[in-house]
């Protein structure tokens, strides 16, 4: 699995495409079951009925406990999204920010979701929507004690929507994402960069960074980059027209010194590349 997560802050926001249901069930388990050595609250939201989800985390006895005691619990999908509709992105992040502060006022360190996803992406518009309030509750995360697992099945949204979505995660085990594009602060004016961004990236990385808009502070753009393994001149100037559109600079710090040096070749005014220990 690919992996992003970042060391200052409490902070888990994975997400899981796959084929076959039965390894996401076993990693959902495993993202709840350390919740529940954390001292979160718990919650599924299922993309079904909630029996069957009831009767698979009981087969773990820690989380067949925490059911029966509340600490965790099973709910619809419609219960927490309307799945009918187009995801309000800051809308859902207070209805997950106003969950959270419940479960800190109940006693609990923060609270963890897995959230089968699918039922939400399944037009465009759900999957542009979507995908913007994916870096929005991701930007909450920084701040709050809060996780989540996101679940799709790419047999019903197909191979290009989950890398859509898998990029703006800072974990997947998606192969569809090269790269992960991800919050590293509350505000916006932060993104974290991991992966790999050549050609085959070009249109997904475009998508992302519109998706992701973020927000300049005092004139500035920051992407942290510790995990980027490889950035070629096509990515360089997206970022360089990224900050332009918006009245910014963008510094890339990165502990790569190639792409300091494409982009000294490139002459981009607006764009500097630090290189990083």
């Amino acid at each position: 699995m690919t992996s992003e997560m970042g060391a200052s802050t409490p902070y888990g926001h994975v997400c899981w495409v796959h084929d076959d249901p039965a390894p996401f069930h076993h990693a959902a388990q495993a993202f709840l079951t350390a919740g529940l050595a954390a001292g979160e609250r718990l919650w599924y939201v299922a993309a079904g009925p909630a029996e069957p989800v009831v009767a698979r985390l009981s087969a773990v006895p820690a989380l067949r406990d925490a059911l029966a005691r509340g600490t965790a619990e099973v709910v619809s999908v419609g219960d927490t999204y309307r799945s009918d509709a187009v995801v309000d992105g800051p809308t859902q992040v207070r209805a997950y920010a106003d969950a959270t502060e419940a479960a800190l006022a109940d006693g609990f360190r923060g609270l963890r979701v897995v959230a089968e996803a699918t039922p939400l992406v399944r037009t465009p518009a759900q999957l542009d929507a979507f995908a913007r309030y994916e870096h929005l509750v991701d930007r909450y995360m920084r701040a709050r004690p809060f996780s989540a697992m996101c679940g799709y099945d790419r047999r019903e949204i197909g191979s290009r929507a989950a890398a859509e979505l898998a990029c703006l995660h800072p974990e997947t085990n998606a192969p569809e994402a090269s790269f992960q594009l991800y919050a590293c602060d509350s505000q916006g004016d932060r993104a974290g960069l991991a992966g790999e961004l050549d050609l085959t990236a070009e249109d997904l990385f475009t998508t992302a960074l519109e998706r992701a808009d973020l927000r300049p502070v005092d004139g500035r753009l920051v992407v942290q980059a510790p995990g980027l393994r490889f950035i070629d001149h096509r990515a360089l100037l997206r970022l360089h027209d990224y900050g332009r559109r918006r009245n910014a600079s963008v510094v890339l710090r990165s502990p790569h010194a190639t792409a300091s040096r494409l982009a000294g070749l490139l002459d981009l005014p607006g764009l500097t590349v630090e290189v990083t220990g």
